[in-house]
């Protein structure tokens, strides 16, 4: 009997050595992080029509009430919001075309060559930080991620190319995922490019934009699919966002600032519907400012004045005076700019309909968890809390979304 005791306790020695070995293991092993954005999905899209995936999603993960946009709520200056957990005044993406006031340079997301010159990015973006702590990382056309941040580039980047089919990019992760372990990414940032331009050009809740975010939801089935047949599946935390989201416009509600200024008044206008950022000429400013606040459609910031809830207006890059469309009607420079959409982003980011998705799940998150409406910036420190790395300095705060983890 005390021959069979001691065999006894030798073994459950070993298993509890065993365990611990196997916790301890678990515990120093890198997480992986993967994220997805699909531009312009707003976040109530999946409200309208059948989304079983992201309705999957939030059963095993997180799903957020909605996300806030920050201001201006445009594609460029969002995804560098999420990227760096700075607002666009502080992260220099402060609209999707702007000057560059110190080297007097224009930047816009048609020209790549700006694209591609890291001078026009502050701030440190996630993949950097992750670098920077021995944590490998690749991006799928990330904003920022093509150019040389820092002087340096993720271990894995692609030049944008936005007809490369969406089931190609899917498979294309997948592959990451599986390389050998030293050339693996922890961190994975990838890109899909609609429902945005649908959105635009049909507005939101068209059939066309429906018939679209039930596609992506399929494809996102196809990836969630994929991703559980590989070995480190089971280990990935998957986040899908979006960038801002779609408001409706109308033919009849249109302002053109070539029309209501005088164009002595400014030097300088540069932005894209529904917000522009204004040099005003010496003594202009008042007159620029009564003219854009007494017609209809358009309000008229002085940026030193801006509200402070935008977080807007400290940067030399926003100029002297911001303008920004109200809600439904769209602001123009010139009418030769004027276009016949139906849908468009970049209002005052108060406005819901500019609000964005938030899903997650995988070992950090909980299951079924409904998180409360936050500010995109704050997802920076949610990355870096998940990954187990220091943060740069930004505008984010952990505790909005700490309570969805584990």
């Amino acid at each position: 009997m005390k021959k069979y005791l001691l065999l006894f306790a030798a073994i459950s020695i070993l298993l509890s050595a065993c365990n611990s070995q196997k916790k301890t293991t678990s515990l120093n092993e890198q997480p992986y992080l993967v994220i997805l954005s699909l531009d312009g999905f707003r976040w109530d899209y999946t409200d309208s029509v059948s989304t079983p995936n992201f309705d999957k999603m939030a059963q095993i993960g997180v799903k957020a009430k909605s996300m806030q946009a920050s201001f201006p709520t445009k594609t460029f200056p969002n995804h560098y919001a999420i990227a760096t957990g700075l607002y666009p005044n502080n992260n220099g993406l402060v609209n999707n075309t702007f000057i560059d006031t110190d080297r007097n340079l224009m930047y816009s997301i048609g020209n790549r060559k700006a694209v591609y010159d890291g001078e026009f990015y502050k701030g440190e973006p996630i993949w950097n930080t992750a670098e920077k702590q021995g944590v490998k990382a690749a991006t799928f056309y990330w904003v920022g991620s093509e150019a040389p941040i820092q002087n340096m580039r993720p271990s894995i980047w692609k030049p944008y190319q936005e007809d490369l089919p969406f089931e190609q990019r899917i498979d294309t992760v997948i592959s990451w995922l599986q390389r050998p372990e030293k050339n693996r990414p922890h961190l994975i940032m990838w890109y899909m490019h609609e429902p945005d331009g649908l959105g635009h050009q049909y507005g939101p809740f068209s059939k066309e934009v429906n018939a679209e975010v039930q596609y992506l939801d399929s494809l996102v089935g196809v990836f969630m699919h994929k991703l559980d047949q590989i070995a480190v599946g089971k280990k990935v935390n998957v986040i899908v966002v979006s960038d801002h989201g779609m408001g409706r416009v109308y033919q009849n509600k249109q302002v053109f600032l070539s029309k209501i200024l005088n164009p002595e008044w400014t030097s300088t206008i540069v932005g894209s519907n529904p917000v522009y950022n204004i040099k005003a000429t010496e003594g202009a400013m008042d007159s620029i400012l009564y003219v854009l606040n007494t017609t209809q459609g358009v309000t008229g910031y002085k940026t030193s004045e801006i509200p402070e809830r935008l977080h807007y207006g400290t940067s030399p890059r926003t100029l002297d005076i911001v303008a920004v469309a109200d809600s439904s009607f769209s602001l123009f420079n010139t009418a030769k700019r004027a276009y016949k959409g139906n849908g468009t982003h970049g209002y005052d980011n108060k406005n819901t309909d500019m609000d964005a998705i938030f899903y997650a799940y995988g070992p950090a998150f909980k299951k079924g968890y409904t998180q409360n409406r936050f500010i995109n910036v704050s997802l920076y420190p949610l990355f870096c809390k998940i990954l187990r790395l220091k943060e740069a300095p930004n505008d984010g705060n952990l505790k909005d979304l700490e309570k969805m983890l584990k």
